[in-house]
């Protein structure tokens, strides 16, 4: 099944957004703090509410699952997963590394997805079985099959203070080529873009990896969480380049062992 309406909508709309929290920006943001100490501000929500009155418009009888708390059951087995401004830290500060993510997911599977990265004027999105895209160009993930030619991007290490994969990440880091920490989903499309091999991330939930993980998938990078299982939904994230399956997996297996 195509999903060309559905991905020109989910483009189009993740640019108005983006466009409509950089007015915000502009004019001054207001932060609050959710109770998992993560910032929201008005952009968040006022993006959220603008793409969740498209997809109703356009499509009535699908649901939604924002993360600022934007929801609808579906009628029909399809569901919007939407993260409106992903890497909020980011966007506060000025940093260019935030994005509007829009994924579609069908019976429990997403089937296509949209990041959008206004600032490093990027939009990628894939469909399943139609490939990952960037700016209209297919992405390809790397074939390196060593991690000592490899690029690893782990995000948000100071999560992992204090935990077994901490000081044992750090270790491992120091076989690979080069270590980039740009920020989540950015690194993750370098994964799909063949420019990074490894992107790590301890800490995520369904609207952080939604969208993603089928760009990833698509682009044929393999996506699982700290378990080793392909999963939307394991609080964590890993996705390289297929060559490097087989010692990454070792890698984590030997940390849930220790």
């Amino acid at each position: 099944m195509s999903f060309g309406k559905e991905l020109d909508l989910a483009r189009r709309t993740a640019r108005r957004a983006a466009e409509l929290a950089l007015g915000y920006q502009a004019a001054g943001l207001r932060t609050e703090y959710k109770a998992d100490s993560s910032p929201v501000t008005s952009a968040d929500r006022a993006c959220e509410k603008l793409i969740a009155a498209a997809i109703e418009e356009a499509f009535p009888e699908d649901g939604v699952l924002g993360e600022e708390g934007a929801g609808k059951e579906s009628r029909n087995g399809r569901r919007w997963i939407i993260d409106p401004i992903d890497g909020t830290r980011d966007f506060i500060r000025g940093v260019p590394l935030w994005c509007v993510m829009i994924a579609l997911e069908e019976h429990g599977e997403v089937k296509a997805g949209v990041v959008h990265l206004p600032m490093l004027g990027q939009t990628c999105w894939a469909s399943r079985g139609d490939g990952a895209f960037r700016n209209g160009v297919r992405l390809h993930a790397s074939k390196v099959t060593s991690i000592a030619d490899a690029v690893l991007c782990p995000n948000s290490l100071n999560r992992l203070s204090g935990t077994p994969l901490g000081g044992a990440l750090i270790d491992w880091a120091a076989g690979f080529w080069a270590v980039h920490c740009l920020g989540g989903t950015p690194d993750a499309m370098m994964v799909a873009g063949g420019e990074a091999d490894v992107w790590i991330e301890p800490q995520l939930a369904a609207w952080d990896l939604a969208a993603p993980q089928v760009i990833l998938e698509e682009a044929g990078a393999v996506v699982f969480d700290f378990r080793g299982e392909r999963t939307g939904h394991g609080g964590s994230a890993i996705g390289c380049a297929p060559g490097l399956v087989t010692e990454v997996k070792a890698f984590f297996s030997g940390i849930a062992a220790a």
